[in-house]
C-alpha cells in the first residue's frame, strides 16, 4: 500500500529538517512530500537537500491550498492513503501508527488525531482551548457524532477521501470546514488520541485578532457549507 505524508510548510526553515528526520526515523515506509507554500526563507532548499519530494507553490496560498496541492499529487501518483503532518514540528511521527489503524481496518475514511483524547502533553492557550470547545460543540451537533479536535492538522485520508478533497477542499483555515463537507459526503470520520508538542521553532502565523476573525469566519462558513450541494 502506498502512503504519502503531506507536509504543508510556510517559512519553516528552522523546523523542516527535524520534521523530515522524525518521519524517516519512525515512518520509513511512507513517502514524504513537502508543499512549500511560497516561503520567503530556505524551507524548500533544506527539504531538497534532504532529498524530500518538494512542490514549490509560486506564492503563499494558505494551508488549504497547500494541503489540496498534496491531495492532487497523491491522487495523480496513485497513493492509497495520505497523512497530513504539519511542518512546524508539533506533530510526532511515532504517533502515525495510531491514526493509520482505522484506515488499515477500513473502519474510517478520515481519521483525526485528537490532542484532547490524549492525557498530558502540550496544551494550547486558554483562548484557543475555549475556541476549540465552541467549534467542537457546533461540528459535533452538525455531524451527529462527538468530534473533540476540529482544528487538528494531523489526519489520515483514504483514497476515496483524497479524490473528494482534491476537488472540494476549503481554502483558508480548512480543517473545521473539511469535517462538515466530509460528513455531507457520507465519509466515515473517527478520532484517535494523539500527542502534540509546542512548535520546535519560529512562531505561529495566527495572532489573537486573527484568531477572533477566524472563529467568526469559520462559524459563518459552516452554515454556508450546510447549504452547499455535494456531488
Amino acid at each position: 500500500m502506498k502512503i504519502l505524508v503531506i507536509v504543508p510548510a510556510y517559512n519553516e526553515e528552522c523546523c523542516i529538517e527535524g520534521v523530515i528526520e522524525d518521519l524517516r526515523l519512525y515512518f520509513p515506509g511512507g513517502d514524504i512530500l513537502v508543499v512549500n507554500d511560497g516561503s520567503r526563507d530556505g524551507t524548500s532548499d533544506v527539504a531538497k537537500c534532504l532529498n524530500a519530494n518538494v512542490i514549490d507553490l509560486p506564492y503563499n496560498v494558505g494551508i488549504g491550498g497547500a494541503v489540496q496541492a498534496g491531495f492532487l499529487y497523491a491522487v495523480h501518483e496513485g497513493y492509497d492513503a495520505a497523512i497530513q503532518f504539519d511542518g512546524d514540528g508539533q506533530h510526532h511521527a511515532d504517533q502515525i501508527e495510531k491514526i493509520l489503524k482505522p484506515w488499515q481496518s477500513d473502519s474510517a475514511d478520515l481519521v483525526v488525531g485528537s490532542r484532547f483524547l490524549s492525557e498530558g502533553g502540550f496544551t494550547s492557550s486558554v483562548q484557543r482551548r475555549i475556541g476549540s470547545k465552541i467549534l467542537s460543540f457546533v461540528v459535533s451537533a452538525v455531524a451527529g457524532q462527538k468530534i473533540t479536535d476540529t482544528t487538528s492538522g494531523f489526519r489520515t485520508y483514504n483514497r476515496r477521501t483524497l479524490e473528494f478533497f482534491s476537488t472540494n477542499y476549503p481554502e483558508d483555515y480548512p480543517e473545521v470546514e473539511a469535517l462538515i463537507l466530509a460528513h455531507k459526503k457520507g465519509l466515515r470520520i473517527t478520532e484517535v488520541p494523539s500527542e502534540i508538542g509546542p512548535r520546535t521553532g519560529g512562531k505561529s502565523s495566527i495572532t489573537f485578532t486573527q484568531a477572533v476573525y477566524y472563529m467568526v469566519k469559520v462559524m459563518l462558513a459552516i452554515f454556508v457549507d450546510l447549504l452547499k450541494k455535494i456531488e
